[in-house]
């Protein structure tokens, strides 16, 4: 009796009727006093306003919603980039229709700081363009300098680095060339480095002309400093680390031709792309219109780290140094500090990636 007499004072609310009828409403303590978000009336106000937000709130952008559409935002971050395209990405860092192009595994985003430090010093750090060689690399880079970086598929292993001559070494380099060949279809120019390098002037001023394509010779041989801008006659040793070219019909045959010359394979090439290069210069050399920049100016690394006397006489002529002609990646690093050509370690500020961690 005491059981139907309470039923009959407190009747039992539905759990699937609307919480918000009228009959709800006067039925339940709301308008007598506060209602605690543990109490089932409480919990039921909490969803209905959530499910309100969910509908009249966009979800992008909402901080309310930081995981769109089953996302994080990380993940949703990676998944813009993995889309990144060459043509996107050389529309962003073009600047008067040239970029600066590089290629870099992880191992070596240090000597990519230390490259970008010596290049923001000549104010063209915004041109640069990192072709990624691996995700970790795109990743890294886009989180600290967005849009400067983009990978061309297939990616590459990025846990170790790449030693000069070796199948892993050439199979990065090889593919330089088809990077190449599409920025310049795109309509660029473009200017390339290797990042074991250092820029000590403006590279660009040493552009005179209007030539298809501008190289450097990696020869250790000492030549005048008014030598021959021309190809070099006899036996070739021009390198590929350091090369300019304009979007014109010579620049493309060169390109062209260095890719044939790659596929003969890694022994042929001695496990680097730069014979393939040497070769592709010689069979199209009545074809384009060539210019070797002056010795003083960019010298191989063996010349500039083991002639002091040749140093001492150019000094304040230099413009880029390449630390080639040494193996390994701690070699080089230290044969930097060595010279004080590592940069990093005081002036990483100074670098759009800043501090590596």
């Amino acid at each position: 009796m005491a059981q139907q007499q309470f039923l009959h004072q407190r009747p039992i609310q539905n759990p699937f009727s609307n919480p918000f009828s009228s009959s709800s409403l006067a039925n339940s303590s709301i308008s007598n006093r506060p209602i605690s978000l543990l109490s089932r009336n409480g919990l039921l106000l909490l969803l209905a306003l959530l499910v309100l937000l969910g509908v009249f709130v966009p979800w992008a952008g909402s901080p309310l919603f930081p995981f769109p559409n089953g996302l994080s935002s990380s993940s949703s971050s990676q998944s813009k980039w993995r889309d990144y395209s060459l043509a996107q990405a050389a529309k962003f860092a073009a600047k008067n229709g040239t970029v600066i192009v590089c290629a870099v595994s992880y191992p070596y985003l240090p000597f990519l700081n230390n490259w970008l430090i010596s290049v923001s010093r000549q104010k063209h750090q915004d041109k640069v363009l990192v072709i990624a060689e691996d995700y970790a690399t795109l990743y890294k880079v886009n989180e600290k300098w967005p849009g400067h970086a983009v990978l061309i598929p297939p990616a590459l292993d990025s846990k170790t680095p790449q030693n000069y001559g070796s199948q892993g070494f050439f199979k990065f380099t090889s593919r330089r060339p088809q990077h190449l060949l599409q920025i310049l279809e795109l309509g660029y120019n473009a200017m390339y480095n290797d990042v074991d390098m250092v820029w000590l002037q403006d590279p660009f001023t040493y552009l005179e002309g209007s030539h298809d394509v501008y190289f450097t010779d990696d020869g250790t041989e000492i030549k005048p400093l008014n030598h021959s801008h021309d190809l070099p006659n006899g036996r070739l040793n021009i390198c590929s680390c350091t090369i300019f070219l304009r979007p014109t019909n010579g620049s493309k045959l060169l390109i062209k031709k260095w890719i044939d010359e790659l596929r003969v394979g890694s022994r042929a090439n001695k496990g680097n792309d730069q014979p393939g290069f040497n070769r592709a210069l010689r069979k199209t050399a009545n074809q384009v219109d060539v210019y070797l920049l002056p010795q003083e100016a960019f010298p191989t690394g063996g010349l500039y780290f083991k002639n002091r006397r040749w140093v001492k006489e150019t000094k304040g002529k230099h413009v880029i140094i390449h630390n080639n002609y040494i193996k390994g990646f701690n070699n080089k690093m230290r044969r930097f500090h060595q010279f004080g050509l590592w940069l990093v370690d005081d002036h990483a500020l100074e670098s759009p990636l800043g501090k590596l961690e």
